[in-house]
């Protein structure tokens, strides 16, 4: 990749130095840490920028996922795919990608344009996450596999152990998939009942039912969110008599 360090002035000082401290990664090519932390709107507003850091999120998406799964497939041998599938799905979500990314300040380092900076962007979580996936996908290629399993450890493996006391988190759908498969040996059915309001604010009412006589109501602003709410009646209802939910 072609150096492109000029409009930071690196040279005989390493403006990443903390980031990198925080990652527990020293780059060696560092014009891919920049590329990673250089936003569209940055090489919009400046043609002489040939890169951003869209090809890099989309690699390193690709790679958080791998290394996730492999983590948890060999830290919780006794745990079903279920189990692992929806730790790693809550793991890798925007939403902890996002808080992840504020931990080690990624924010302050990324190169935005004029107007994405007024509008906000440096605090806008959908811009942390994609930063972070792409400083994993720029990881992977100066270090390979092992420093991406570094990086993960210093900065995503604390948050998982945040994440396994309640593995289902708010997902009460994946929830009540899980068990009525595993225990009911057939999967939950959702279909709306009844809408009400006008097209534009319609309020969705969903029943779910799982096996004989288990059945949950839900209401919503939309069909998943219904489904949700549906999902948690029923497993509310099915805390009462079964030990096992």
């Amino acid at each position: 990749m072609r150096k492109i360090f000029g409009k930071l002035g690196i040279g005989r000082k390493n403006p990443y130095r903390d980031l990198e401290n925080a990652i527990g990664y020293r780059f060696r090519d560092r014009s891919l840490l920049e590329a990673a932390l250089t936003h569209r709107s940055f090489r919009f507003e400046n043609r002489e920028i040939e890169v951003d850091n869209q090809r890099l999120e989309f690699l390193g998406d690709a790679v958080l996922g791998m290394v996730t799964g492999a983590h948890l497939y060999e830290q919780f041998a006794d745990k079903d795919e279920g189990w692992l599938t929806s730790l790693r799905s809550q793991v890798t979500s925007g939403k902890a990608l996002a808080e992840m990314a504020k931990d080690i300040r990624i924010g302050e380092y990324i190169r935005f344009g004029k107007g994405e900076e007024r509008s906000g962007g440096r605090r806008r979580a959908s811009n942390l996450t994609d930063a972070l996936e792409a400083v994993l996908g720029a990881v992977y290629l100066d270090g390979g596999m092992k420093a991406v399993e570094k990086v993960f450890a210093a900065v995503l493996v604390p948050q998982l152990h945040q994440l396994e006391g309640d593995v289902w988190g708010d997902n009460p759908k994946g929830k009540l998939q899980e068990y009525a498969q595993r225990v009911l040996k057939c999967g939950p059915r959702y279909h709306i009942v009844n809408r009400d309001g006008p097209a534009h604010a319609q309020t969705f009412t969903v029943q779910v039912t799982a096996g004989e006589g288990r059945v949950g109501i839900g209401r919503g602003r939309n069909k998943h969110e219904a489904e949700c709410q549906a999902a948690a009646d029923l497993l509310k209802s099915l805390s009462k008599s079964e030990p096992t939910v």
